[in-house]
C-alpha cells in the first residue's frame, strides 16, 4: 500500500512492536515521527541507521506519553517537523500480573491503567486535537486480547487493556462526522525479543508477528481501510 505524503506517530516507536511498525510505514512511503524513553537516547543513532535511506523521513523524539505537557509537546514538534498529523498508534504499554485482587497494592493497580490506558488517553486526545482541524486523521490503539475478558491474576492489567477498547469506541463517535476513524487492535502475546526473554521455555507456536500487527495497522491508515470505524481487531 501506499503510504506516501502521509505524516505517521507511532508511540513506543523503538520497542519490539514498534520498530516493526516503523519499518513497515516508511516501507509504505510514509514519513514516520517515533517517540523512545530518555534512556534509550544514546541509542537514537544505531536506530536509525536501520533503516538506510528511508531514515530520511524518519523523526525520533523523547517523551513520556504518561505525562501530559510532554505529549503536548510531542504533537507541536510532529506538527512542526512533518507539517500536520495523519495518523496516531498508540503503542506504549506494558504488562504486570500474578497476584490476586485482595493481594494487589493500589500502586501496582494504578502503574498498569498509568502505563497502558493514561497513555492511549494522552495520545488519542493530542491526535484528535491536531486531526480536527484538518477533519481528516486515524487513531489506532493498541490493546490485548487480555481486554475481552477479566482473569485471575490480572485485574490491573485487563481493567486497562479492556478500558483502550471503550476509549476507542468513544473516539470513534467523536470523529465520525470529522472524518476521523478510530480502531483498535488486540493481538495475542506478540513474538518480540522482550517477551521471548522473558518466557525462554513458553510454546512460541501460536504467537503473533510483530510484522502481522504491522500489516493491519497499515491497513487501518490506507485509503483502502477509511471504511473501518470503531473496530476491535483480533489478531
Amino acid at each position: 500500500m501506499n503510504l506516501t505524503d502521509l505524516s505517521v506517530v507511532v508511540t513506543g516507536g523503538t520497542g519490539g512492536l514498534g520498530e516493526i511498525a516503523v519499518s513497515a510505514f516508511l516501507a509504505a512511503g510514509a514519513t514516520v515521527s517515533a517517540t523512545h524513553s530518555a534512556r534509550f537516547a544514546s541509542k537514537v543513532a544505531e536506530f536509525t541507521s536501520r533503516f538506510g535511506d528511508a531514515a530520511s523521513r524518519l523523526h525520533l523524539f523523547e517523551a513520556d506519553l504518561s505525562n501530559e505537557g510532554s505529549v503536548s509537546a510531542l504533537s507541536d514538534q510532529v506538527q512542526a517537523a512533518a507539517g500536520k498529523i495523519d495518523v496516531w498508534i498508540n503503542i506504549v504499554g506494558g504488562y504486570a500480573g500474578g497476584t490476586s485482587v485482595a493481594d494487589s497494592s493500589l500502586e501496582d493497580f494504578e502503574r498498569m491503567l498509568t502505563i497502558n490506558l493514561r497513555t492511549a488517553f494522552l495520545g488519542s486526545r493530542a491526535a484528535m486535537r491536531a486531526m480536527l482541524p484538518r477533519k481528516t486523521g486515524r487513531i489506532i490503539n493498541i490493546s490485548s486480547k487480555g481486554g475481552l475478558h477479566g482473569s485471575a491474576l490480572h485485574a490491573g492489567y485487563a481493567a486497562s487493556k479492556s478500558a483502550i477498547i471503550r476509549l476507542t469506541e468513544t473516539l470513534a463517535e467523536e470523529g465520525v462526522s470529522h472524518g476521523i476513524t478510530a480502531n483498535v487492535i488486540l493481538p495475542g502475546m506478540i513474538d518480540t525479543p522482550a517477551n521471548r526473554a522473558a518466557m525462554p521455555d513458553a510454546d512460541r507456536s501460536g504467537w503473533v508477528a510483530p510484522a502481522d500487527i504491522a500489516a493491519v495497522m497499515v491497513f487501518l491508515a490506507s485509503t483502502e481501510g477509511r471504511g473501518v470505524n470503531g473496530a476491535a481487531i483480533t489478531v
